[in-house]
């Protein structure tokens, strides 16, 4: 008894992790676990943009000859570009949603994450580089396989990747600060997909040109984020990419990941600091 009152009593150290350490560590984290777990989120890790090409660009492909609406291109070349950036899109909102709601509502690790001198704010940073790396491991599938199957007509291909990642980490942030502030049980996610990825899938100039929709619906393709996305990775894959626009879609797509990182961390300190 004597022993265990003499113990010294464990006091706080004042020690304040560095930011990117603190992302670092969390980002350890959710790598430890998924080493171990990857076969459970195989799809979610990669395969779905291959499984969409090989639906899309080689089955319905096949039956589409090469002419003025492709460019003169083969169809597979024509969207393979496309298809990436808007794999990546749906892979990235997928675990900006319900895996972010998770960690507040039933997992609740965020919480002990906040009780350590991690910020919410770098827990956010940390949450946007473990998407950001699962969407660069699709990328590297992606890019592997659709090479190996003549996808790709010109070293501009190479490019595609980066433009996939931005456009999939600047449609994340926005859907991270929304899952922060979400206190039902993640039905909105699913209106999410339905309303918003999914239209954007079909309609924003992955499969067709914009050109070929009615007048009255192209500004709603033109205001998505995957139309700018699709535009720079098909101009970089097949050329034919002019600067000025090429700035206006880069600004379009860094002014959402801004605007959602901003968004986001203050989303996560609101609910994580009571």
């Amino acid at each position: 008894m004597t022993a265990t009152l003499d113990q010294p009593t464990a006091v706080a150290t004042g020690v304040v992790v560095r930011p990117w350490r603190a992302v670092l560590l969390r980002v350890e984290g959710q790598w430890t676990w998924y080493r171990r777990h990857w076969t459970a989120s195989l799809l979610s890790s990669g395969l779905q943009p291959v499984l969409f090409l090989a639906a899309m660009g080689i089955g319905f492909g096949s039956q589409v000859r090469p002419g003025p609406l492709t460019g003169g291109m083969p169809y597979l070349a024509y969207v393979a570009p496309t298809i990436l950036v808007s794999g990546l899109i749906t892979i990235a909102v997928a675990e900006a949603g319900l895996p972010v709601l998770s960690g507040f509502k039933w997992k609740q690790d965020y919480w002990a994450v906040a009780s350590s001198p991690v910020t919410p704010g770098q827990l956010f940073t940390a949450e946007l580089v473990w998407i950001t790396l699962r969407l660069v491991l699709g990328s590297v599938l992606y890019l592997v396989v659709t090479t190996l199957v003549g996808g790709w007509t010109s070293a501009g291909a190479l490019l595609v990747a980066p433009i996939a990642i931005l456009t999939g980490a600047a449609c994340a942030t926005p859907v991270m600060a929304f899952a922060a502030t979400t206190k039902g049980d993640g039905h909105a996610f699913a209106a999410v997909n339905r309303f918003v990825v999914m239209p954007m899938t079909l309609f924003a100039g992955t499969f067709f040109p914009v050109d070929r929709l009615p007048v009255v619906v192209r500004p709603l393709a033109w205001i998505s984020p995957l139309w700018h996305g699709n535009e720079l990775a098909r101009g970089v894959a097949l050329g034919g990419l002019r600067l000025w626009p090429a700035v206006g879609h880069l600004a379009v797509l860094v002014g959402l990941l801004v605007f959602g990182l901003v968004l986001g961390r203050r989303c996560f300190r609101r609910r994580l600091v009571v």
